[in-house]
């Protein structure tokens, strides 16, 4: 098992309950319009199609991601970091998107900070760090890594 050194476990396996959670709310929500009945798609009203299949599509990444967290995984943060950026190009294209005079709910503005914030966070947190020098890589020589110029274990 590959462990990732990043934030304290329990930070970890909190931040990783909560985008399991995210995740599945996602899920569901988007779900329940793209596959649901009728009523379902009426109630969200004017939805911006590809901004509604990228955050049905990213739920399942936010349940692999809570996975990895969950299990301190070293593919994690690059895959939390993964989902915040491709988060932040749909926020853009959606941006375009208005700025084209097409419709869109008001609502999907904050729920797409929202999305941008709480990835770019958990990303922030799941970050590989060594604790005296901000990265996880040992340096060159350093005493019991096994790297030449270093002192044996």
């Amino acid at each position: 098992m590959v462990t990732h050194p990043s934030a304290p476990p329990r930070l970890l396996r909190i931040v990783a309950a909560g985008a399991a959670l995210f995740g599945l709310a996602t899920l569901v929500s988007g779900g329940r319009v793209l596959f649901g009945p009728e009523a379902a798609r009426a109630a969200a009203g004017a939805v911006v199609p590809f901004v509604l299949w990228f955050n049905f599509g990213a739920g399942f990444a936010y349940v692999a991601a809570a996975y990895g967290l969950w299990r301190g995984r070293r593919w994690a943060a690059p895959l939390a970091l993964g989902i915040a950026l491709a988060t932040l190009g749909v926020f853009a294209a959606f941006g375009l998107w208005v700025a084209a005079g097409a419709g869109y709910e008001p609502r999907t503005v904050a729920a797409l900070a929202l999305r941008s914030a709480v990835w770019l966070a958990v990303a922030w947190l799941a970050r590989p760090r060594d604790a005296g020098r901000g990265n996880s890589a040992p340096a060159a020589g350093a005493p019991g890594t096994g790297i030449p110029g270093g002192s044996p274990p």
